[in-house]
């Protein structure tokens, strides 16, 4: 099967300051974290993309925009039915969280009404709250993009569907999670506009070995999370063979891989997300850094009164 093959290397979408309106484009600047440069007010220039986001034949054209506003890199309604998460796939997340580790991927799953973009809120909802007692928590964790339908796909053959990788936050509200005996991971990871999903999504070919990425957290500037994909349990190729057995990933689906060892939640005392707290997640190979604000569902209603 032969690869997933694009012209861009790396694709950004945004609202361009020329037009107004929402465009695709490839980063002027191959070496630019274009998430941290708009999170700090720096000019990104792109090159425009025509096409659609999941069509390996879309063309980069010599048009540079202007980022106004940077968005997800897919549209809600390009991402290829439901998203799919893996729950504790890091050796050493497992390990701070005195949990053995999976003998199999540990799988769920979550709207796309929980996706946002870089530079986005995260609201907490009133459910989640107060803040103290659910215990808000980041988790930095690549994502695999999927290119084209894949279904019973061997380790062997598992990077030949991949379109690219991006980054995510998934925001976590512990205490929905282990309620239940632990059972609630859906609903307590599913909230509207609680997952950033970016900044960019890095192409297959860029990315040869997904297995040596860095992953960092940080909140209010701490650093939280420092880890790598290479303590992944499940890997790239084992996750997406496991995950296409009987089942079609659609073209544009995402998979969330999990996250290393850092969160809030183990730490003693716990350490929770709560208004007014910034959040920055990053990840290598280009993929850069989402920069969020938390703001509490009821602070947000206020502000708009």
């Amino acid at each position: 099967m032969a690869p997933v093959k694009t012209q861009w290397k790396r694709l950004i979408r945004f609202v361009a300051a020329e037009t107004n309106q929402v465009h695709l484009g490839e980063p002027v600047d191959p070496n630019q974290d274009v998430g941290l440069a708009f999170s700090q007010r720096r000019p990104v220039k792109a090159y425009e993309i025509l096409g659609n986001a999941t069509d390996p034949g879309a063309q980069v054209t010599s048009l540079v925009l202007t980022v106004k506003e940077l968005l997800s890199p897919l549209a809600r309604h390009e991402v290829g039915g439901i998203v799919r998460c893996l729950g504790l796939n890091y050796a050493d997340h497992a390990a701070e969280a005195n949990l053995q580790k999976p003998s199999v991927p540990v799988i769920f799953y979550k709207p796309i009404t929980s996706l946002i973009g870089p530079g986005a809120i995260v609201t907490v909802p009133k459910v989640a709250r107060p803040v103290q007692e659910h215990l808000p928590d980041y988790e930095v964790e690549l994502v695999i993009v999927i290119g084209k339908a894949a279904k019973n796909v061997s380790e062997a053959e598992a990077l030949d569907y991949v379109l690219g990788y991006t980054g995510a936050n998934d925001v976590s509200f512990r205490k929905l999670q282990m309620s239940a005996g632990g059972g609630q991971w859906g609903f307590s990871k599913s909230f509207d506009d609680t997952n950033p999903l970016g900044p960019c999504i890095v192409a297959a070919s860029a990315i040869p070995d997904p297995q040596r990425l860095p992953l960092k957290t940080t909140v209010n500037g701490q650093t939280l999370q420092d880890g790598s994909t290479s303590d992944q349990i499940f890997n790239v190729k084992q996750t997406i063979a496991y995950l296409s057995q009987g089942t079609t990933l659609l073209p544009g689906s995402l998979i969330l891989t999990g996250t290393p060892k850092g969160v809030g939640f183990v730490k003693k005392p716990p350490l929770y997300l709560k208004g007014g707290d910034y959040m920055t997640t990053y990840v290598g190979g280009g993929v850069g850094t989402l920069a969020n604000l938390v703001v509490e569902e009821d602070a947000k209603e206020k502000a708009k009164l």
